[in-house]
């Protein structure tokens, strides 16, 4: 239950995020080198992620996804866990 009362306001502020910049389908805009960069290493990072979890899904070793995943991630994120951190 704490999680769906968590898990709410991020929806609803997402919703609203996206309401008031546009989806992401819709007309691009101009947008500097630097932004297109930035939003490239986003999507880079992202699939890195959504690797480790394929990794992790049929009980591979959390060892083994995470040097995969630094693999992966190097040269894109700072620090050894590709722009993300959290607790185990």
């Amino acid at each position: 239950m704490k999680s769906f009362i968590l898990a709410a306001p991020v929806a609803a502020a997402s919703a609203s995020v996206i309401a008031q910049t546009g989806a992401p389908a819709s007309k691009p805009r101009n947008l500097s080198d630097h932004v297109k960069s930035d939003i490239a290493r986003h999507r880079a990072m992202a699939q890195a992620h959504e690797a480790a979890a394929l990794c992790l899904e049929p009980g591979q070793g959390e060892e083994s996804c995470q040097t995969a995943l630094q693999a992966s991630c190097e040269g894109l994120a700072i620090g050894k866990y590709c722009g993300l951190r959290h607790a185990h």
